[in-house]
């Protein structure tokens, strides 16, 4: 994406589609004059004006209010103009149309996806880990969600990231002076207990890392795959977490053929659950296909529930199938229709009993979905994470944990002791921009609806 801050720029800020109201958005410099030519008489700062919009020839568009922050008070930062009309799309093209005509002498440009909220970041109106929680919020679809990414846009994550930074960064002051005055012969890890800190700091950031966990999960969802041979009840525990008839359920071994994917919450965590074709050696052409599908699904999914019917418990698992399953991705074997059977007997950790048709242990089942997730419900309101955030964090983990080795020595090694507190210190900045190229800049403003 490029970058003009000097360049005004303009979008309509709603959603596509047709609305009863709509808003258009223009962000710039200096543009006071140019509301007074565009609209006909000036604007009462922070003040909702009620007024006809017309063309250059003086038709009325449409008539709304018209709105005007003055910078640095504004949400880019620079002087905001918001147009708020009625939300047909054409009123709203033609709008648009007008304003970028009138604004022709200043380079008035339609805007770039995500580009309101670069330029608020680059003005330091908010760092980077909460421009990138507005697309989190407007994104939402839970309400635990819409309060993580809440949580973020507010700066609770940056301030937990700053600050454990600036402690980093203290720690960091005292070895490199310590580095930088070698004669005094200062036992630095001694005399300014180093390594009671540094073990301070580790265990801070691991506690950080686990609450971004929960965010990332709120964020991202997970993929839970069904998976097994067929008729052992796949689609009707899809039916079962989904609450509505949404594969077809006969006794015919093999009527999936096709992926099936139901999007549901539990405890606000999005789930996608994806049922499968099941799997079987077949000379069906379309079938083998869809059997095709099941395993390229198994491949991308964060936990796979191997079903198996309840009644062949005291079978070994299908090798067939056992063998091709991703060696990282956790897996619940799922023992379906224990309504057919009246058996107590215990089952081996990572197994549960379960009656789809009839709803007995589906709680159960959720819980542990949850719990092999990493959810913790204790954590109230985790703030939103992303995929690089998370990285940043264990990349600081990792270089903490090489200080804490480096500090096991004495201060023989304080150089590289340094570097790995610099090198935490960076990772951790990543997260809130003060870091960060322009390249990743740009994929991240570029996945922001336009308007936003």
């Amino acid at each position: 994406m490029s970058l003009y801050p000097q360049v005004p720029i303009a979008a309509i800020a709603t959603a596509p589609g047709r609305g009863g109201i709509g808003v258009v958005r223009i962000s710039g410099a200096a543009l006071a004059d140019y509301a007074q030519r565009l609209l006909g008489r000036s604007l009462v700062p922070r003040h909702a004006h009620y007024l006809p919009f017309t063309s250059a020839d003086g038709e009325v568009i449409d008539e709304g209010l018209a709105l005007f922050f003055p910078a640095p008070h504004s949400y880019t930062g620079e002087d905001v103009l918001e147009l708020q009309g009625h939300g047909g799309p054409a009123v709203l093209k033609r709008l648009l149309d007008r304003c970028l005509q009138a604004g022709a002498p200043l380079g008035l440009r339609l805007a770039e996806p995500g580009e309101f909220t670069q330029r608020a970041f680059l003005n330091e109106r908010m760092d980077l880990a909460q421009a990138e929680a507005v697309a989190d919020l407007i994104d939402a679809s839970s309400e635990a969600a819409a309060r993580g990414a809440m949580a973020s846009l507010s700066g609770q994550f940056s301030r937990q990231v700053t600050a454990l930074s600036d402690r980093i960064v203290h720690l960091r002051m005292l070895v490199e002076a310590t580095l930088d005055f070698p004669e005094e012969e200062i036992d630095f890890l001694e005399k300014y207990q180093a390594r009671g800190t540094l073990d301070e700091l580790s265990a801070t950031l691991a506690a950080l890392i686990a609450t971004s966990r929960q965010g990332q999960i709120l964020r991202e969802g997970l993929h839970v795959v069904l998976a097994g041979v067929p008729n052992v009840g796949k689609s009707s525990l899809l039916n079962a977490l989904a609450g509505d008839d949404i594969a077809i359920v006969t006794p015919i071994a093999g009527t999936t053929r096709d992926r099936v994917i139901q999007n549901i919450h539990i405890e606000g965590v999005p789930l996608y659950i994806v049922d499968t074709a099941g799997l079987r050696a077949t000379d069906d052409e379309v079938e083998r296909l869809g059997i095709e599908r099941t395993w390229k699904e198994i491949e991308r999914a964060d936990l796979i529930l191997h079903m198996q019917d309840a009644r062949d418990h005291a079978a070994p698992p299908d090798p067939s199938i056992m063998d091709r399953l991703p060696p990282r991705t956790p897996v619940l074997r799922v023992f379906n229709k224990i309504d057919l059977i009246e058996d107590d007997t215990p089952l081996e950790a990572g197994t549960l009993r379960i009656s789809a048709k009839q709803g007995l242990g589906l709680d159960a089942l959720r819980s542990e979905i949850l719990k092999i997730a990493g959810w913790n419900p204790g954590i109230e309101s985790p703030w939103m994470a992303r995929e690089r955030h998370m990285q940043a964090l264990n990349t600081a983990a990792d270089h903490l944990a090489l200080a804490t080795a480096h500090a096991a020595h004495d201060d023989r090694v304080l150089d590289l002791f340094a570097e790995e507190l610099r090198l935490a210190h960076q990772s951790l900045t990543a997260i809130t921009g003060v870091f960060t190229s322009d390249d990743l800049l740009g994929e991240i403003f570029s996945s922001f609806c336009i308007g936003k």
